[in-house]
């Protein structure tokens, strides 16, 4: 398979593209320096020029509170790109994978999202990306929404945990946002099946167990070796400074459309953390 993946130098698209290289496919990974993605004309180039069999497109601007002061950069960003991207799959008959996000929810629902309930984003972040998969939808892509991403080559919350325990005696984390940790490794095989599969609609894929920030991070500090104790829950209200963009409450996804299909789910994700903090920690 000829394969296109945006935001290869992203933790998603680097494991994305590892994987289908190590997969044989031909693999042509572009970073936000080989590809501006707003760039209609580029993007049209490159995948008139490749003319791949799929596009994996993990690029996105995922600064969520930035969002909310930079509005026409994301809408840019992160819908009227999709639908670059889009157009220029229909063109070239490539089938796209377009990776959204739980942020698209409210957060209210007091069980886990499944893919056939209404999203209603309360953040700049989420209302684009879910621009975004309307535009991904009009080319019949496979939509992937996943949540609280980690991966060996990026910025997120078990990087930032090892980098605290070596600073700080004490960690503070709230308690009342709950999600399911997603790892990249473990994420980028089902993405390539996706695509060699040609699948569309919308798919939610994370990683197994619900759990909270404060207890998330217990479990790094854990795998670490230290001493879960030093963190302390705290709620969302006492965040100083508050944080621009709204969290939802409750973004657990559940991976409905994958069990009914029968794709293999993805590990419970206590066992991709200690993979990965023994990778961080020993590298």
């Amino acid at each position: 398979m000829r394969v296109l993946v945006t935001g290869a130098g992203g933790q998603l698209g680097h494991d994305v593209a590892a994987h289908c290289v190590a997969s044989g496919d031909e693999v042509h990974g572009f970073t936000h320096a080989s590809l501006d993605v707003v760039d209609r004309d580029a993007v049209h180039g490159a995948i008139a020029s490749i003319r791949p069999d799929a596009v994996i497109h993990c690029a996105a601007w995922t600064a969520v509170d930035a969002c909310e002061s930079d509005v026409d950069r994301a809408w840019s960003a992160n819908a009227l790109a999709v639908r670059w991207i889009a157009e220029a799959c229909h063109r070239s008959a490539a089938h796209l994978v377009h990776i959204s996000t739980d942020y698209v929810f409210d957060g209210t629902k007091q069980t886990p999202y499944h893919e056939w309930d209404r999203p209603n984003p309360q953040s700049v972040y989420g209302l684009t990306k879910l621009a975004g998969e309307h535009e991904a939808r009009a080319v019949g892509a496979a939509i992937v929404r996943t949540s609280w991403v980690c991966g060996e080559h990026g910025n997120n919350m078990v990087r930032l945990v090892l980098r605290l325990m070596r600073e700080r005696p004490e960690l503070a984390f709230v308690d009342d946002q709950i999600g399911q940790p997603t790892f990249t490794a473990d994420l980028a095989p089902v993405l390539r099946r996706l695509a060699l599969d040609r699948r569309s609609g919308v798919h939610h894929l994370t990683n197994a167990g619900p759990v909270s920030w404060y207890e998330f991070v217990r479990d790094i500090v854990t795998a670490a070796g230290g001493d879960p104790a030093i963190v302390r829950p705290i709620t969302t209200a006492e965040l100083q400074p508050p944080r621009p963009a709204p969290r939802p409450a409750n973004s657990v996804l559940d991976n409905t459309v994958a069990r009914l299909a029968g794709l293999p789910p993805l590990d419970n994700y206590r066992q991709p953390l200690a993979r990965l903090v023994a990778t961080l920690t020993h590298a």
